[in-house]
């Protein structure tokens, strides 16, 4: 897939999402002060468009966090990936889930809050959400996780929770079981990878409730 088929343009002749290069270029050439970017999806171009310009051109204090590891068997974070984290008030306790843009920040997806629920669950339906998403749009990105036991359930194509189904969680478990049966339904070319927090920090999909 070409890396980037959509072009915002912030500030331009005729601000807006185009097609490819050359049409962003006839929109930018000539044009003092524009402010473009490319995206791989149409998606990400439009969140993009509605949203301040210098969290996607910048690498500053405005802009994502550049990450640097010396561990070399570590390395860095793959940019153009999708991170998944969940947040749980108690553990059960009210649950909801979010996959972002690991580059720019900017959330592609989030559900919830479920009223009864818990982070594993949470990290696993965002996993599958991730590649029901990316493979909608016939794209190859890795999907990180923070959660090693919720990617050892998505590889094993099935959950290992103690939570019981009740009422109050019945529309979770709805869920899950749908997310555990388009598992076993697809295939996808995209890799699972462990977030090293230890090395990285707090995964871009993070919460901030710790």
């Amino acid at each position: 897939m070409p890396k980037n088929k959509f072009y915002v343009v912030w500030k331009g002749k005729k601000p807006g999402i185009y097609d490819g290069w050359a049409d962003c270029k006839k929109q930018v050439d000539g044009f003092n002060g524009a402010m473009f970017k490319g995206f791989p999806t149409f998606d990400l171009a439009k969140i993009a468009l509605n949203d301040d310009p210098r969290k996607y051109i910048t690498k500053g204090l405005n802009g994502p966090k550049k990450i640097a590891c010396t561990n070399p068997l570590i390395g860095v974070p793959v940019a153009d990936s999708i991170c998944v984290d969940a947040a749980c008030s108690g553990n059960p306790g009210a649950l909801e889930y979010r996959g972002v843009d690991t580059q720019s920040g900017a959330e592609l997806f989030r559900m919830g809050p479920f009223p009864q629920g818990t982070v594993n669950l949470g990290e696993f339906l965002g996993i599958v959400h991730a590649l029901a998403y990316l493979s909608q749009r016939n794209c190859d990105w890795p999907v990180y996780s923070d959660s090693r036991t919720a990617i050892a359930w998505v590889r094993k194509k099935a959950i290992n929770t103690n939570l019981a189904v009740s009422p109050k969680n019945q529309k979770l478990f709805d869920l899950v079981n749908r997310a555990v049966n388009w598992l076993h339904a697809n295939s996808w070319p995209n890799k699972i990878l462990k977030w090293e927090t230890e090395y990285w920090g707090e995964i871009p999909a993070d919460f901030g409730r710790k």
